[in-house]
């Protein structure tokens, strides 16, 4: 009996149809691995789309996971989070600490192997062998989390004689992993690979301490809740813990909170105009408020301006490449407006506020929008192009203060499976806009491409120009959206292309535990601008 044809077979036959490497598929427009069995409607996704630089950042990985395995088979690798451009991962072993020259034999020991070209083999393994594997590698929370799956497989990659699980496809190749960088950055490595907006290029390395800082403080954070893995998560939910893990959560943002009001208080004098900025569904807006009363506190008296008033009149907007109009670009903001506005105030002037009329597509001016601000008010901006120095650029850099504000994710699947920050941003934003606007998942999943390109454009650039960074993801959100994202993502028809995406993170529910303590979840806490019942929004 002839062996059944695969979607490997099919990328070799229609590889000279694509720009690009061949590197995953679809059935049944959900994404598999090349090696996969053609059993239902197949689809080949080539390296240069999302989905498929996705699939090679994961493939670089194994790659780094491999050559440690092999040159220091005593030693773990553990992907902590997205920094610098690329994939910082912490290499641990009891013996030993990384350097520079362990990093450049590592790194040369990937490119042996990239240039071995060698496969990587995926094969079916019943689930009680995939565990005690992991238990005899010391790959606890790997282990625990195959061990709490249903399904009586699990899909093992193979790379020579290293082994392991990952939570989607591998390029089936080690010669396609051709294009990546590893620098040492103590106590690991940064690993940069090329994405969907490099050109195919590896990034060049720049420099985010701030970045690196707020990210090694969510680190902290799951510390001191006990809970890096979704494994950790599940078994406090399950012990009846979960309302003190939401309670530490709550108190760490509420710290930092406060630590920020009180700079803030404390520079109030030459701090006049505080900008918040960040990408969708961080948060931008809680944490706005939450910030405000925090400053309140301090004993002053800031006022909050929104920064959507400032929007051209629609026939001014400038328009994309596609003829719509442009609202994410800085252009469509009246900055010359705004700027003046901001001077006038803090010289303690009297100015009118505009209005900006979403049906119309027309400023309006109200004289009851009429305000003035003294010497102990800051005045507050929230939007997307706060860190933007041209937004305000006549307002000397010494009476701002910017803070960028994003959900960085601090828990992980394993050891070596990440929960892409990405990926929990759109989970908030597909609950938030059921529940306060009525629009289906399959409206979000498919904006969200573009929301995605605004933010390289327009926030990602000038997250350094910040003075703090704020870090809005609590460690417990991923199991109480699941609840409501879960059914609206079922929903998602399997005939539309966002199908996939939507595949892709009900998958991911499999490994997180249902949270139902919603009522111990504060009402000024940043998820309920998400999953409702917030004081700040009506």
């Amino acid at each position: 009996m002839a062996e059944a044809k695969t979607l490997l077979d099919l990328a070799r036959e229609q590889q000279d149809k694509y720009r690009t490497p061949i590197v995953m598929g679809t059935l049944d427009n959900k994404w598999h691995d090349l090696q996969t069995p053609i059993v239902g409607q197949p689809g080949l996704i080539e390296l240069d789309t999302p989905a498929g630089w996705q699939t090679y950042r994961r493939s670089a990985l194994f790659l780094l996971v491999t050559a440690v395995s092999e040159l220091y088979p005593e030693a773990e690798v553990v992907a902590q989070f997205t920094a610098n451009k690329g994939l910082f991962c912490e290499i641990n072993a009891p013996s030993w600490r990384l350097n520079l020259e362990r990093t450049q034999a590592i790194a040369a020991r990937m490119q042996a192997i990239v240039d071995e070209d060698r496969p990587i083999v995926k094969r079916a393994c019943p689930r009680e062998e995939a565990v005690e594997l992991f238990k005899a590698h010391k790959l606890v929370a790997k282990a625990e989390l195959i061990a709490e799956l249903t399904q009586p497989t699990v899909s093992i990659y193979q790379c020579g004689e290293c082994q392991d699980y990952f939570y989607g496809p591998m390029v089936p190749h080690t010669g396609l992993i051709d294009r990546f960088a590893l620098d040492y950055e103590a106590p690991g490595v940064l690993l940069r690979t090329p994405d969907a907006h490099s050109g195919g290029q590896v990034r060049a390395y720049v420099p985010q301490p701030k970045l690196s800082h707020i990210l090694s403080e969510a680190e902290e954070w799951a510390r001191i809740l006990d809970c890096q893995y979704v494994t950790d998560l599940n078994r406090i939910n399950r012990t009846g813990e979960m309302g003190e893990v939401i309670r530490v959560s709550e108190a760490l943002q509420e710290k930092h909170i406060a630590q920020i009001a009180e700079h803030i208080a404390g520079h109030h004098h030459d701090l006049r105009l505080v900008l918040i900025a960040g990408p969708s569904s961080s948060g931008k807006t809680s944490f706005a408020q939450r910030l405000r009363i925090q400053l309140r506190t301090n004993g002053l008296h800031p006022v909050s301006i929104s920064l959507d008033d400032y929007f051209k009149n629609r026939r001014d907007t400038p328009r994309n490449a596609q003829g719509e109009y442009d609202y994410e670009c800085l252009e469509a903001l009246d900055t010359e407006l705004f700027n003046k506005d901001m001077l006038a105030l803090m010289a303690g002037q009297e100015v009118t506020l505009p209005l900006y009329n979403f049906i119309s597509g027309e400023r309006e001016w109200h004289l009851e929008r009429t305000i003035s601000v003294g010497e102990g008010q800051p005045i507050i901006i929230e939007g997307i192009h706060g860190l933007n120095e041209k937004l305000s650029a006549a307002v000397p850099r010494a009476n701002k203060f910017k803070i960028y504000v994003s959900a960085l994710t601090q828990l992980n699947i394993d050891a070596h499976n990440r929960i892409p920050t990405t990926s929990a941003r759109l989970l908030r934003r597909l609950v938030r806009d059921y529940q306060s606007r009525g629009a289906h998942a399959l409206k979000t999943l498919h904006q969200w491409p573009a929301v995605r390109e605004g933010e390289e454009k327009y926030i990602f650039p000038f997250q350094e120009e910040a003075d703090v960074m704020f870090n809005s993801a609590l460690i417990y959100e991923l199991g109480m959206l699941k609840r409501y994202a879960r059914p609206l993502l079922e929903r998602v028809p399997p005939d539309v292309p966002e199908y996939t995406e939507a595949q892709f993170l009900l998958n991911f529910f499999q490994y997180v535990d249902d949270i139902n303590c919603e009522d111990d979840v504060p009402n000024n806490s940043i998820l309920r601008e998400f999953i409702g019942k917030s004081v700040f929004f009506k």
